[in-house]
């Protein structure tokens, strides 16, 4: 293109601002028709040079808006430096209660630790115990009677005979 003429992304450049501020305050000053200071070639919009007079004025009558947008980087990196000093905050209250919960889980863990080992313990002792009854029900009595087992059903009573003619044998011991 020609020298003389710019779009509106150069100018924007050259001035500091962005395309839609140029296009708000085109919007907003109703005093100048920009129309007869661009042509419009495919959707991008170029401007003459009295168009771009025209639109240098309407942004140095700003209370400059360059050392504005200075100052606004200037307090977007106070902004930044307080937040990252918040943000240091937040992180280190957050590891604190992440080691406080951690501390809580261990405590946990060991608690559930030490169940398991007594209800181990439990489970021998009742083993044990049940080792120990159930020979108990295997030996004798003093009676001299053998004991029944519940592992053994008794034998049912035979319509036969032969069965009917078996004696039934009973053990004594001591007498």
């Amino acid at each position: 293109m020609s020298d003389n003429l710019k779009t509106i992304r150069e100018l924007a450049d050259e001035l500091g601002v962005s395309k839609q501020a140029i296009w708000q305050k085109i919007k907003r000053d109703s005093s100048i028709d920009l129309r007869q200071f661009t042509s419009t070639k495919g959707n991008t919009v170029y401007v003459d040079v009295d168009g771009q007079k025209a639109i240098k004025s309407m942004f140095s009558n700003d209370s400059s808006t360059r050392y504005r947008q200075q100052k606004d980087d200037v307090d977007d990196n106070k902004k930044d430096a307080v937040d990252e000093q918040d943000e240091v905050k937040f992180l280190r209250n957050l590891v604190s209660e992440i080691q406080s919960e951690k501390k809580e889980l261990h405590k946990l863990l060991d608690q559930q630790q030490r169940l398991a080992l007594q209800d181990k313990q439990l489970l021998e002792e009742y083993k044990a115990e049940i080792k120990d009854l159930k020979a108990l029900t295997m030996a004798p009595h003093d009676d001299g009677e053998k004991e029944v087992t519940s592992d053994k059903q008794p034998e049912p009573e035979n319509s036969t005979p032969e069965a009917q003619s078996k004696p039934k044998k009973w053990w004594r011991f001591g007498k």
